[in-house]
């Protein structure tokens, strides 16, 4: 079984066990002293696909009642990125280094919800309604207003 979510801007293909690093973010407890701090678990919402055996539930654009839940196990800086600024003949230059804040998650649970096989048609089968016929071929005329 493997889910499609979406976290931060990008697309993951997700298997329970699997680790993957995401964008840092801060929970939404506090300490006793007020100071903010990573979770312990991220739930993932956005859950564009699922893949079980047979079968392949696709949402449109996410399946509403599945979600996918991650521990986090390590907060980790991503690799050093230099930014350099230069201007010719100014005697103007710049070096800034930067390092992305992650979280290393493990993949425990991915659940479909009440998407299961039996409720394809309600989470991804559903038929857009077909649009209203017109009435003739013709365009038709605006009114010409008097001036």
């Amino acid at each position: 079984m493997y889910a499609i979510i979406q976290d931060g801007g990008r697309q993951y293909k997700v298997e329970v066990g699997q680790v993957l690093d995401v964008d840092y973010r801060l929970s939404t407890e506090k300490s006793e002293d007020g100071a903010a701090f990573a979770p312990k678990e991220i739930r993932f919402d956005r859950v564009l696909a699922i893949r079980d055996g047979s079968t392949f539930l696709l949402g449109r654009p996410t399946i509403e009642s599945a979600y996918v839940v991650a521990e986090v196990q390590e907060t980790l800086l991503g690799p050093k990125i230099y930014i350099q600024k230069f201007r010719r003949r100014k005697n103007y230059r710049r070096r800034k280094g930067h390092r992305q804040l992650y979280l290393r998650v493990r993949i425990k649970e991915i659940n479909p919800g009440t998407a299961l096989p039996g409720k394809r048609e309600e989470a991804a089968i559903a038929q857009p309604e077909s649009a209203p016929a017109e009435s003739s071929g013709q365009p038709e005329q605006a009114e010409a207003l008097a001036v």
